[in-house]
C-alpha cells in the first residue's frame, strides 16, 4: 500500500491534454473529466498539484484557458526549468524563491562559455536541415524540426558537438528542442519545488509521456512515477525500471488510471 501522495507533478501536452488520434483512429476528448475531478478531489484533501511543462508561462496560461481547465494548479514549472507559485491575487504567477534567478544566471554563463559549441550547432542546423531556429531575448532558444527523423539527425550532431562541453545540453519533445544547461530539467525543477514546500520524493507522484519528462520519472524525485499508454517506449521503460505504473489508457485517462492505482 503506497503512502499518502502530497505532491502531483504532471506534464501538460500528451499527458493531461490529448492532441492525437487514439488507437481506434478517433480523437479523444482534450481533457479527461475523471482525471480533472480526481485531481481536484486530491487538492481538496490537501495534495498540491504542479503542472511541469516545456511550455513557457504565457503558452501554459493560453492552454489552460483554451482547453477550459476546470481545476487550477497550485504551482507551474515552465520551460522545463522555472518554478512559479500563485501570486497574492490568485491569478498571476510569481517566481518562487531565487531558483529562477539562478537558472537565468547559469544559462547566461553557459551560453557564453559554450559559445563555440552553440555556433557550431546553429551553423549545422542552418546548412544541413530545414529546421526553424527559435529566437528569444538572449538569442537562439531552440528549434523546430520538419519531422522526428530530422530531429534525430540534429540530436546526433548535438551529442557529438557537446562532448567537449557536456553542460551544453537540450530538452526535446517530438519536433521541438530547447537548448539548456544540463543541470536544469523537469526533474531538477520538481526537486526544487519539493524542497521549498517540504514534500519528500516518498510522497510525490509524477506523470509524463516524452523525452523531456524522463528526468522526473526515473524515481529520483518522485516515488510514484507513471505514464499514459501513448508515452514513447523510452518513457515506459524508465517508469517500469523505477517501479512505477504504465497505464493502459492514453493521456488524461491514463493519468486517472495511475492515480487510482497509487491512491486506492
Amino acid at each position: 500500500m503506497p503512502g499518502k501522495i502530497r505532491l502531483l507533478s504532471t506534464d501538460f501536452d500528451g499527458t493531461l491534454v490529448a492532441h492525437h488520434l487514439n488507437q481506434e483512429g478517433t480523437r479523444d476528448s482534450v481533457l479527461d473529466a475523471r482525471c480533472m475531478a480526481l485531481i481536484q478531489e486530491l487538492q481538496n484533501g490537501g495534495a498540491i498539484w504542479a503542472i511541469n511543462t516545456g511550455r513557457s508561462m504565457s503558452l501554459l496560461e493560453t492552454g489552460l484557458t483554451d482547453f477550459d481547465f476546470p481545476v487550477r494548479p497550485d504551482f507551474i514549472l515552465t520551460s522545463e526549468r522555472d518554478v512559479f507559485r500563485r501570486g497574492l491575487n490568485g491569478d498571476k504567477w510569481e517566481a518562487f524563491g531565487d531558483w529562477n534567478s539562478r537558472v537565468a544566471r547559469d544559462h547566461a554563463e553557459l551560453y557564453q562559455s559554450a559559445s563555440a559549441v552553440y555556433t557550431k550547432v546553429l551553423d549545422y542546423v542552418q546548412r544541413n536541415t530545414r529546421a526553424r531556429i527559435i529566437h528569444e531575448r538572449h538569442g537562439p532558444e531552440g528549434l523546430i524540426a520538419q519531422n522526428e527523423e530530422e530531429m534525430a539527425q540534429i540530436i546526433r550532431f548535438i551529442d557529438e558537438a557537446r562532448a567537449a562541453h557536456p553542460k551544453f545540453h537540450y530538452q526535446h519533445n517530438t519536433v521541438y528542442l530547447r537548448f539548456c544547461h544540463a543541470d536544469y530539467h523537469k526533474g531538477a525543477a520538481l526537486a526544487e519545488l519539493s524542497r521549498l514546500i517540504e514534500v519528500p520524493r516518498e510522497e510525490t507522484f509524477a506523470a509524463g509521456d516524452h523525452h523531456n519528462d524522463i528526468s522526473m520519472l526515473d524515481g529520483t524525485h518522485a516515488a510514484y512515477p507513471a505514464c499514459p499508454a501513448n508515452a514513447i517506449p523510452q518513457v515506459k521503460q524508465t517508469v517500469r525500471d523505477a517501479g512505477g505504473y504504465v497505464a493502459e489508457s492514453e493521456c488524461g485517462a491514463g493519468v486517472y488510471e495511475a492515480l487510482l492505482y497509487f491512491t486506492s
